[in-house]
């Protein structure tokens, strides 16, 4: 996985899906955050929420492991972490096992 480790990766959240359990929040404060519907959303470097379905933010390099692991551990299995290169996932539901 070292492909992973030197690109940028990129993060979304599909509301459909999401439970509102707030793991996201807890990991990344910085990248996700709740709107006032209750479900999470990323949020870019200017700290606004990104609302349309499917927007994606870079993830900064000091927050790549929290955000992979928010994606492992989200409930509703909703958070997409994929490589800016080529929009391979490499974690969340559809990205694949090693």
């Amino acid at each position: 996985m070292t492909q992973v480790a030197t690109d940028q990766l990129q993060v979304w959240v599909d509301q459909d899906l999401c439970t509102g359990d707030g793991l996201c929040v807890q990991y990344a404060p910085e990248v996700f955050e709740f709107d006032v519907d209750g479900l999470a959303y990323v949020k870019g470097a200017d700290g606004e929420l990104r609302l349309a379905p499917g927007s994606r933010v870079g993830v900064p390099e000091h927050l790549r492991l929290e955000v992979i692991d928010s994606a492992k551990e989200c409930p509703g299995e909703c958070i997409h972490v994929v490589r800016g290169s080529d929009g391979v996932e490499v974690a969340g539901p559809d990205a694949e096992e090693d």
